[in-house]
């Protein structure tokens, strides 16, 4: 990357299942390519990378799951492996805004807090697997676990993957996992109410990450009062 090159910007997107990421991140991509004229780059995890998309089919089949989290986390820090190496890592070194669906919050909230895996451990393989590499913005949408998987099961799409087939619980646990995470690290986590309509939402997006980074959204003023 030349010295007068912009600084990569890595934007996480988190939250429980039928939260609407995907279609925020949409939304969100649009209006900094708009707005800053930079490159942005879409992405997701499990995914990302024709090798993480594999290990994504894998994990969503629930093949992992008879070995319990542990099992489960190792083959996401697999999949992360190889998605930070060969895409999220290139693609901030040449400037480019990174908007990525989950990340390391969700090994934190899925296999962590939901699934009883050891905090220390989830710690040692997040620094095996990023190797200090941080979302400069994490955006966790948040709402009931009950209305996002009434959403999830509306959607159709992959189906009741292994995650939207577990019960209500889990994904209370879940909820209440990424509202910790965001009480933890204020810095970095915006908690965006998930419930209203899309615009609603995607207004209390843009006012999240304008507050944050002014310079990708030149011209509109943050307001955290949309944010949660």
């Amino acid at each position: 990357m030349s010295s007068d090159a912009p600084r990569g910007v890595f934007i996480t997107f988190e939250g429980g299942e039928g939260a609407g990421k995907s279609t925020q991140i949409a939304r969100l991509a649009a209006a900094l390519r708009t707005a800053s004229g930079r490159e942005v780059v879409t992405t997701r995890e499990p995914g990302g990378t024709p090798r993480a998309e594999g290990y994504r089919a894998a994990l969503l089949r629930g093949v992992a799951k008879p070995f319990g989290p542990f099992a489960e986390a190792l083959m996401f820090a697999a999949a992360r492996i190889d998605h930070v190496d060969a895409l999220i890592r290139p693609a901030l070194a040449r400037g480019a805004i990174v908007l990525c669906d989950r990340f390391a919050d969700s090994t934190r909230a899925y296999q962590g807090a939901a699934g009883g895996l050891d905090p220390a451990l989830i710690v040692s393989l997040e620094r095996v697997t990023l190797q200090g590499l941080r979302p400069d913005l994490t955006l966790i949408l948040d709402l009931p676990a009950e209305a996002g998987l009434a959403r999830a099961r509306r959607r159709g799409g992959e189906g009741a993957d292994r995650f939207e087939a577990e019960a209500l619980s889990f994904h209370e646990r879940l909820r209440s996992a990424f509202l910790a995470i965001a009480a933890a690290e204020p810095a970095r986590c915006r908690v965006i109410d998930a419930s209203p309509g899309p615009e609603a939402v995607e207004a209390a997006i843009r006012a999240a990450v304008a507050s944050h980074r002014p310079d990708l959204l030149p011209g509109e003023t943050g307001d955290r009062d949309h944010a949660a």
